[in-house]
């Protein structure tokens, strides 16, 4: 509402909302009238009452964090979230760095195209498949080309030859209102 609130008027400053509603209950927004504890330490001290629960928290300086909050009674653990939270953006952070993510790259070609412009494109296919992306290979008719689709057929039949020492025809060319459409997945 205004921004910053007090979560524990004693201890840390910071905005209650943000913290919060990322996935885990804490402190004060814990309404349940017991809960299962379990220490910083990861020993379970047991069910006890919320209150009780929430004076061993601020004993320590800590926060009270509902884990399992569909158990019977729900699982709480006394720990700093800040840091939690800190750890866990840094887990995935470094999974997203590991993980490699495959564009759709587009190679447009037209049923009049001529020899070099046809190798540069499949150079440029080439390179796309070498990185390991998807290569989507495109026609556009215009006009009476229409009346010719063979011969864009023709053309990305050539192109899929050509590209088959780098990558696999994953879609092969089908002809969609007035665009003929082929996909090319790199060779593992």
């Amino acid at each position: 509402m205004f921004g910053r609130l007090f979560c524990r008027p004693f201890l840390i400053f910071r905005r209650c909302s943000d913290i919060s509603t990322l996935e885990h209950q804490i402190n004060e927004e814990i309404r349940d009238k017991e809960v299962r504890l379990i220490d910083s330490d990861g020993s379970q001290m047991g069910i006890v009452p919320i209150q009780q629960a929430m004076q061993v928290a601020v004993e320590r300086g800590l926060d009270l964090v509902k884990i399992a909050p569909k158990a019977e009674p729900p699982v709480c653990r006394v720990m700093d979230y800040g840091k939690f939270r800190f750890e866990q953006a840094k887990k995935e952070k470094e999974a997203r760095k590991n993980q490699k993510t495959v564009d759709i790259k587009e190679v447009r070609l037209s049923a009049k195209i001529d020899v070099h412009d046809f190798e540069v494109r499949v150079k440029a296919a080439e390179k796309f498949l070498k990185g390991g992306d998807k290569v989507k290979a495109s026609i556009r008719f215009r006009g009476r080309e229409m009346a010719h689709t063979d011969i864009g057929l023709g053309v990305m039949q050539r192109f899929a030859e050509a590209c088959a020492e780098f990558g696999t025809v994953e879609k092969a060319a089908k002809l969609e209102g007035r665009q003929m459409l082929m996909f090319i997945a790199p060779k593992k």
